[in-house]
Parts: C-alpha cells; sequence; structure tokens
C-alpha cells in the first residue's frame, strides 16, 4: 500500500477514520473526505499529510466539483452512509430519500466520478451489511439500500474485470462504533441478536479495517465481486 492514493469516503468518524489512519500509518496517500469540517480537520492534525476534502456527498454538483481534481486514485473506500432504524410504518419520505441518496445514490456517484482515474490493479472496497444478507426489525429501507450496494458491487466487478480494476465489498454485523453503539445500546435489542452470533459479541472497528485493508491490496488480487460476511459467525447458524 506505500505510496498508492487511496479515498476514503465517510471518513470523518468510526470504521472510515479508522482507516484512514491505519493507511497513513502503513505509507499509504490518503484522500480523507467528509461533510464534516471538525472531524477532517482533527483527523488533519494527528495525520498532517493526508489529503481533506469537506462535501456532502449528497450534493450532486458539489460532490463532482470536489474531486475533479485527485488525478489518480489506486483505490476507494465507499464508506460513508447513514441508518436510520425504524419500524416500516413510521419511516418518512424524507427518511427514505435521505438513506438512498447517501447510501446508494452518492456511492454510485463516487465510483463514476474516479473509476477514470484508476490504472489497472486498482480496487474498490464499498462498506455493505449484513443487514443485506439477513432481514432484521426495523431496518427495512437501510437493508434495501445495503442490498443494492452488492448488486452494485457484483455489476461494476463485471464490468471493470477487463480494465483490471477490482470490486467487493464488506458486510459486517453490528460495529461499536459510535453510530453502532448509539442504534444497539438497549440490551432487550442487542442481547437477542449476541445470542445468535458464535463469538457472542458485536464486532470492533479494527476487525473491519483489516479486512478493507486486505481487499485493497495486492494479497487479494483474485478477489473480485464478493461480498465478505463479517459477522462472528451469525450465518453459520441461521
Amino acid at each position: 500500500m506505500s505510496g498508492k492514493k487511496i479515498v476514503v469516503t465517510g471518513a470523518g468518524q468510526g470504521i472510515g477514520n479508522e482507516l484512514c489512519k491505519t493507511l497513513h500509518q502503513i505509507g499509504a496517500n490518503v484522500v480523507a473526505v467528509s461533510r464534516s469540517a471538525g472531524p477532517l480537520e482533527s483527523l488533519k492534525a494527528d495525520c498532517p499529510s493526508i489529503e481533506i476534502i469537506q462535501v456532502d456527498l449528497s450534493d450532486w454538483h458539489a460532490t463532482t466539483k470536489a474531486l475533479a481534481s485527485l488525478d489518480r486514485v489506486d483505490g476507494l473506500v465507499n464508506n460513508a452512509g447513514i441508518a436510520i432504524i425504524k419500524p416500516y410504518d413510521q419511516l418518512s419520505e424524507k427518511d427514505f430519500d435521505d438513506t438512498f441518496n447517501i447510501n446508494i445514490k452518492a456511492t454510485w456517484h463516487v465510483c463514476q466520478l474516479l473509476i477514470p482515474k484508476m490504472p489497472p490493479g486498482a480496487s474498490i472496497v464499498n462498506l455493505s451489511s449484513l443487514a443485506a444478507l439477513k432481514a432484521f426489525a426495523g431496518h427495512s429501507v437501510y437493508s434495501m439500500t445495503k442490498a443494492a450496494m452488492d448488486a452494485m458491487t457484483k455489476s461494476l466487478a463485471c464490468e471493470l474485470g477487463s480494465k483490471k480494476i477490482r470490486v467487493n465489498s464488506v458486510n459486517p454485523t453490528v460495529i461499536l462504533t459510535r453510530m453502532g453503539r448509539a442504534n444497539w445500546s438497549d440490551p432487550a435489542k442487542a442481547d437477542p441478536l449476541i445470542a445468535k452470533i458464535p463469538l457472542g459479541r458485536f464486532g470492533e472497528v479494527n476487525e473491519v479495517v483489516e479486512p478493507i485493508l486486505y481487499l485493497l491490496s495486492e494479497k487479494s488480487c483474485y478477489i473480485n465481486g464478493h461480498c465478505l460476511p463479517i459477522e462472528g459467525g451469525f450465518l453459520a447458524g441461521n
């Protein structure tokens, strides 16, 4: 990864933030993208060589302008996303539109903008979810967006294979980011899911970062079009 330019969206917090720091430590040239200025400035203070881009990816024209200066991209991690967890009959039109606009439309647009700047050997990793593979109460719209992301992953893997550009996704269960803790802080909600995970716990941030690094690297050069569950064995028994 040394010297490779890696773009990470949703870099302000959680998995994206930790991924940027780890990539920086191993010598990658990191471009951190987020709509939040404060976390980007904090990331820049910790890792001065990281390039930061502040933009709301749901704004089509602002995103086009913000990413235009990038000349070469060796890796792209589409991590930006939101999770609005409510029963289906409580989801508003705005909830629906916001979730699709960020989780799918913005991700697809970033790919469309950056793929032409990718050389052979480049890699794209999309942050999907176990919710794309298994239904959970209150996750209807979120699950729909992540299932769409898996479909996009496979479609792009087919289209870009001839260009020697690989596309994969990772599909974690609950990961204990700030968002993960907020959505799963109630034991009455969390404990039944944990009981179905053979390892008996939710995942930690580094346990998603490491598989992403592998999929970005040349060590995974024959892995393409896959959606990798990261879920402590949940699917093995359910």
